[in-house]
């Protein structure tokens, strides 16, 4: 099982929009409910990244010969724009806006949470959901997402 098996984006925007509420009702008791609106669109860039960054593995790791440059270029110019964009909204509605870069932020560990938390759980336990190597029809990947022999072609 690899994170991007374990990635679930439904899921990330219910937590998103649970912690969105938790923080407009605390920041709104502390008499600025604005930042908790800013909160949960940081928190929604982050998910926007996260959505980004699979459909750009998927489509780069789908080449013939997948280059770790364009890898590092898409991503280093999506999180340039994200990041800018966050800063321009935090920029124009200061002090309130701040929330968006913490929302930011927090989405990152919920997504690192999310994501390893499950796969951790496999590994312990040593449940596989499919067919693992050694078995019949199983198909050996590598991290690179590269595709090797069955494991019947011994």
């Amino acid at each position: 099982m690899f994170p991007a098996v374990a990635f679930r984006p439904v899921r990330l925007f219910l937590i998103s929009l649970g912690v969105t509420a938790v923080a407009t009702l605390v920041a709104g008791y502390a008499g600025h409910p604005v930042v908790g609106a800013f909160f949960g669109i940081g928190l929604l860039l982050g998910l926007l990244n996260a959505l980004m960054v699979r459909r750009s593995v998927e489509s780069i790791t789908a080449r013939d010969h997948p280059l770790k440059r364009s890898m590092a270029i898409n991503s280093a110019s999506r999180v340039a724009i994200i990041t800018i964009l966050a800063l321009i909204i935090a920029f124009i509605f200061r002090p309130e806006g701040l929330g968006v870069v913490f929302g930011l932020a927090l989405f990152q560990v919920l997504l690192v949470a999310s994501t390893a938390l499950p796969v951790w759980k496999k590994l312990r336990t040593g449940e596989p959901d499919g067919p693992l190597e050694g078995q019949e029809g199983a198909v050996v990947t590598g991290l690179d997402g590269t595709e090797g022999r069955s494991a019947g072609d011994d």
